[in-house]
């Protein structure tokens, strides 16, 4: 059985933007440490407002400064410049075990796919293929930390929390499918 993981609010300062980008309004969110979640597909810019609430009741504020680094990555991501994002993360939000995955979710190449099984092997944990799609799907960094590319066994899209259409988006332009 799978321990359903919760959090307490984070007592930190947490600062945020909203940007727009191939895949929609995208927010942005920060802790000291670095990046700790990322929204795609926002409604509008307000609608930020419920994921930093879930994250804190504490030090909220709009940096867009503190962000322009990273958007310029996705800029140049999107421009097909940029295969690695490198931006600091705090990936505090996980369990050890979801942090384990989302780590080595991170040594996916650009442009390639790999299996859940292929990710649960990678952790030394083989029969642990629906645990990592779990965090796999829990991951709260997503295109930076590239769930998308991990696709099922038999080269089915399988899931994505961003919506399979986003998923199939990222895919194609990284002409991984």
């Amino acid at each position: 059985m799978i321990k359903k993981y919760s959090h307490t609010p984070l007592d930190i300062p947490l600062s945020y933007t909203v940007f727009r980008n191939p895949v929609g309004l995208t927010g942005l969110i920060s802790s000291p440490e670095g990046l700790i979640r990322l929204v795609n597909k926002l409604a509008d810019e307000k609608s930020i407002e419920k994921h930093l609430t879930q994250l804190t009741d504490g030090n909220i504020s709009k940096k867009a400064a503190h962000f322009k680094d990273l958007i310029k990555q996705f800029s140049l991501y999107f421009d097909g410049k940029l295969k690695t994002f490198d931006y600091p993360l705090d990936l505090r939000l996980g369990t050890p075990f979801q942090q384990k995955v989302w780590k080595k979710l991170l040594t996916i190449p650009h442009g390639k796919t790999r299996s859940y099984k292929w990710l649960a092997q990678a952790i030394k944990n083989p029969q642990a293929s629906r645990a990592v799609g779990n965090a796999n799907g829990k991951n709260p960094l997503s295109i930076i930390i590239p769930c998308h590319r991990v696709v099922k066994g038999n080269g089915d899209m399988g899931g994505y929390t961003g919506g399979v259409s986003i998923k199939r988006y990222l895919l194609k332009f990284e002409q991984a499918i």
